[in-house]
């Protein structure tokens, strides 16, 4: 069975051969990686699963001075987090669309890389990737604060605004899945440590109106929807499974009981991540990784479960664990023995 085959058994609940693995590396653990293969291109070693299709959260252009600018006008500085960096400023520093002109969802450039990477990784499941995809986009708009105070001062904005990001990737959605793709992956994060950002109430006025609109583009068309969203957001998994919901990321151990909720939800939502990225990886042992790893490995036998650690690994995680991570994971396929 090619790993696309594998990944769509999993998510449909049917048991696979083996636990599929899909993992995502910052910059400095890529640059690990690549010094210990001795090549750029780790993807052979690796063996992910899934084919992470699109531009995710969109391009960048140097401006100096350690920052960058996004397609919405967002500067992003970069001196500390090398991959996204923090907020610069506000580009909407009231709270009006009015005079703000958005990007083109149909740039060619979110789409160029599909043709070649689906003829490259045929085998490999398919996911057009949108990151930012709706709070996260409005608030590095508008500022988290302003935003939060949006939220009660001046919701009519907030309604308009969310809106308008949600027609923009329902537009951008709608031109990649005329690719064969299997899924789109929506990224927007809304959940802390312990509970929702904003709080259930308002997530649900504001957010869960247009989140049923973007999945429900996918669904449409027969495909997969994938969620990643930081925190404890547990409590969201009965409402985004009315929507459509297939795949759950990254689901953290830290703020979650993996092993109670894949048994809970199996059948109805599907989980990738779920070894600790704030724990195992960077503190652990690789004796503790490869631990962790079989442990989630033997969870996710009865299908519902893609293996990765709960974020993308840091540069803080030693090599070793990288190393062992990557064994582990394949060590549980019979392909790869």
């Amino acid at each position: 069975m090619t790993p696309r085959k594998i990944v769509k058994e999993t998510i449909a609940f049917r048991r696979p051969p083996y636990v599929p693995w899909s993992f995502r590396f910052t910059l400095e653990a890529r640059e690990k990686l690549e010094k210990h293969f001795g090549t750029k291109d780790i993807d052979p070693f690796v063996k992910n699963h899934l084919l992470e299709l699109g531009s995710d959260i969109g391009f960048f252009e140097e401006i100096g001075n350690n920052r960058h600018r996004d397609i919405f006008g967002v500067v992003w500085d970069r001196s500390i987090d090398k991959d996204i960096g923090n907020v610069v400023g506000q580009v909407l520093p009231e709270p009006t669309l009015k005079g703000y002109q958005f990007p083109d969802p149909l740039n060619p450039r979110f789409f160029e890389d599909i043709p070649g990477k689906i003829a490259r990784h045929a085998d490999r499941y398919r996911v057009f990737c949108l990151g930012f995809s709706l709070f996260e986009r409005a608030w590095t708009l508008r500022g988290l604060e302003s935003l939060y105070m949006d939220f009660i001062e001046n919701p009519d904005f907030v309604h308009e605004l969310l809106e308008t990001l949600a027609d923009y990737n329902i537009a951008q959605v709608t031109k990649a899945l005329e690719s064969d793709i299997d899924a789109v992956y929506f990224g927007d994060d809304w959940g802390q440590q312990h509970g929702l950002l904003m709080g259930y109430d308002l997530w649900k006025e504001f957010i869960f109106p247009q989140l049923k609109r973007m999945y429900g583009a996918v669904r449409a068309a027969g495909k997969t929807v994938f969620i990643h969203s930081c925190g404890d957001v547990d409590e969201l998994f009965g409402d985004l499974i009315s929507i459509g919901l297939g795949v759950f990321n990254p689901f953290q151990p830290e703020v979650m009981d993996v092993g109670g909720i894949l048994e809970q939800y199996r059948g109805k939502l599907a989980f990738w991540g779920g070894v600790s990225t704030q724990r195992t990886m960077p503190y652990g042992s690789p004796d503790d990784v490869r631990a962790e790893v079989r442990k989630m490995i033997e969870l996710g036998r009865g299908g519902g479960y893609i293996l990765s650690p709960s974020h993308a690994l840091e540069g803080d995680v030693p090599i070793e664990n990288l190393i062992a991570l990557i064994e582990e994971a394949k060590r549980n396929s019979p392909f790869e023995s």
